[in-house]
């Protein structure tokens, strides 16, 4: 799949990979959410085919939670986003792998899997596994990598 064959050498996909998730870490910074910024990453034959963070939808302002702390509903995250950049671009998901700092939610993994990405590496898990669950009996690979700083 990849074209210079990362997958066959576990060392140098770790490397890879840790360093795709410290690229979404910095991407994350780029969230006006103040409760949690995530960052997302897709990538296909070693290129960086989209990218997203969670945030409003263009044309809103930039202000994710209320007065009292909670998540607007409008709010996408940050693979949401990511999966929405591809759609717009002649690039395909197919066989990609997601690099995210935030393991994805039930209603995202949906949008994961029907986007073709078939692995997905995140640092924090959310507090609800649903979306790991179902990705995993969905048979993609998924794996998390808590510190791709070391």
């Amino acid at each position: 799949m990849n074209s210079d064959n990362i997958s066959e050498n576990p060392l140098k996909q770790e490397r890879y990979d840790k360093a795709y998730l410290r690229m979404a870490t910095e991407w994350a910074k780029l969230s006006h959410c103040t409760r949690k910024q995530v960052g997302a990453i897709i990538v296909k034959d070693n290129i960086i085919i989209a990218d997203g963070f969670n945030g409003t939808p263009s044309g809103f302002e930039n202000c994710c939670e209320t007065d009292q702390g909670d998540t607007h509903w409008y709010v996408l995250h940050a693979e949401a986003n990511a999966i929405l950049k591809l759609a717009r671009s002649n690039n395909r998901g197919t066989n990609s792998t997601l690099y995210i700092t935030l393991s994805p939610c039930r209603d995202c993994s949906k949008l994961v899997l029907q986007a073709g990405i078939k692995r997905v590496v995140y640092m924090n898990g959310y507090k609800d596994t649903t979306g790991i669950d179902f990705l995993t009996k969905a048979g993609i690979d998924v794996l998390q990598i808590e510190n791709p700083f070391d």
